[in-house]
């Protein structure tokens, strides 16, 4: 007999099932992170390493530029850490997917570990660990005179998390078409770095011209980054975003993503 899903049976069926899915992505995110990090701790520091050298160099670019008679009123080091950091987030979260079926395929033989317990699992440790960079990396920056305060905690908060939602969305997209053909590993290595270059982590969108802008501007990513800079130091520059397209590729992509994963899932059950 069916169990209605508002009687008391349904609920504890549900919570029961909500419980064991926690567990299983616990469990999953305590294996991700051995594996990536527990053998090779510079693993971990790198996520620390890599911004900082990203900053570096913007900082020295900056020197040259002033050298030659330029100057710019944005705080460079926030400049280049809100940029560079942004764009591991969403990088990493889609690059991670790929393959994660592959990787945990004897895990998947048991009944209560689905693919999208895999997908959560690397997806949340990738955002946990890049905050962690943010974060670490802005305090030590702002205590070293380098870095301005956030002008709005809260929008920044509510960058990175339009930002995180934006990477789960493109990870669970890309690693479920990856697992329908493998032509789209080959061709996401190339287009990412493209993506990455025209994202904002090199320009701020009001320094390009109108018409320029306006085609840049069909990148998602890039209207995160003007919302996050806008929090960060927005009184210095006029940010050019839209959330309401922001949060509808979002939407296009949670969906697609969802779908793809499923369609995994009935395609192993189907194996079985």
């Amino acid at each position: 007999m069916p169990v209605n899903p508002g009687s008391t049976t349904g609920l504890l069926l549900r919570d029961s099932h909500l419980s064991v899915m926690r567990r299983v992505i616990g469990a999953l995110l305590l294996r991700e992170m051995l594996t990536r990090y527990g053998r090779n701790n510079i693993g971990f520091l790198w996520l620390f390493v890599e911004p900082t050298i990203f900053v570096a160099i913007v900082v020295i670019v900056r020197s040259f530029v002033k050298s030659v008679g330029v100057t710019l009123s944005i705080p460079v080091v926030a400049f280049a850490l809100t940029g560079w950091i942004s764009m591991l987030l969403w990088r990493n979260m889609a690059s991670r997917c790929i393959g994660a079926h592959k990787s945990n395929m004897s895990l998947l033989y048991h009944q209560p570990v689905t693919m999208l317990d895999v997908y959560i699992a690397r997806v949340t440790l990738e955002f946990l660990s890049i905050t962690t960079a943010l974060v670490v990396l802005g305090v030590v920056f702002y205590l070293a005179g380098l870095s301005p305060a956030p002008e709005n905690m809260l929008q920044v908060f509510c960058a990175w998390m339009l930002f995180a939602w934006f990477g789960i969305a493109l990870g669970w997209t890309i690693g479920g078409l990856s697992e329908k053909s493998t032509l789209v590993v080959i061709i996401w290595r190339p287009m990412s770095f493209v993506l990455m270059i025209c994202s904002g982590i090199f320009y701020l969108a009001d320094s390009l011209p109108h018409n320029i802008r306006e085609v840049a501007l069909w990148l998602p990513m890039l209207h995160a980054l003007e919302f996050l800079r806008e929090g960060w130091f927005g009184s210095l520059f006029q940010a050019h975003y839209d959330l309401f397209y922001l949060i509808i590729c979002n939407l296009v992509l949670t969906f697609s993503g969802l779908v793809l994963v499923r369609q995994i899932g009935t395609d192993l059950a189907d194996d079985d």
